[in-house]
């Protein structure tokens, strides 16, 4: 498929994505940008999708990290969640059930373990969070794709190890 019948076949999935969206920002204008960050970054790397598989779960999946990155990177920029700008992530109130408080303190803890882990399981691990294929990030690292699945796996154990105080809430 070339970049043009790709563009006319992701553009196809622009309804579901808007209401996708809206659940996580809560916020037409913000929606907006979300959908047109996910169609920007489908478009740059089209070429790792295969064809025949499932392009709107692919979609959801660019959408959900550009999401959680954007999130991690007012984080980092040390805006306080819900205070000083209320305006760019909001989550729903049904949906959420901890106050914003709550949700720093916890997402301070979640970038503490992660800082934490040994250097190339950290490396591994955040590029694959953020939306990249194994084979990918084995390529980027010159190493086997056996070992980039080992780092990932070993980080994720280890934050799960770290993080386990928090999953009942």
């Amino acid at each position: 498929m070339d970049k043009l019948e790709f563009k006319g076949v992701i553009g196809s999935h622009m309804g579901l994505l808007k209401t996708n969206a809206l659940m996580f920002t809560g916020d037409h204008n913000d929606a907006d940008d979300l959908v047109q960050d996910t169609l920007v970054k489908a478009f740059r790397f089209s070429e790792n999708f295969r064809s025949g598989t499932n392009l709107k779960g692919w979609l959801f999946f660019i959408m959900r990290n550009t999401f959680i990155n954007k999130y991690h990177k007012m984080t980092k920029s040390k805006l306080v969640f819900g205070l000083e700008n209320e305006s760019n992530i909001q989550f729903r109130p049904d949906v959420s059930t901890q106050n914003a408080a709550n949700g720093k303190l916890m997402l301070e803890e979640i970038h503490k373990a992660i800082d934490a882990l040994p250097e190339l399981y950290k490396y591994a691990f955040i590029r694959y969070f953020e939306g990249y294929k194994y084979g990918e990030i084995a390529e980027e690292l010159n190493m086997p794709l056996g070992t980039v699945k080992t780092y990932i796996y070993m980080a994720r154990t280890l934050l799960k190890k770290k993080l386990r105080p928090y999953h009942s809430e």
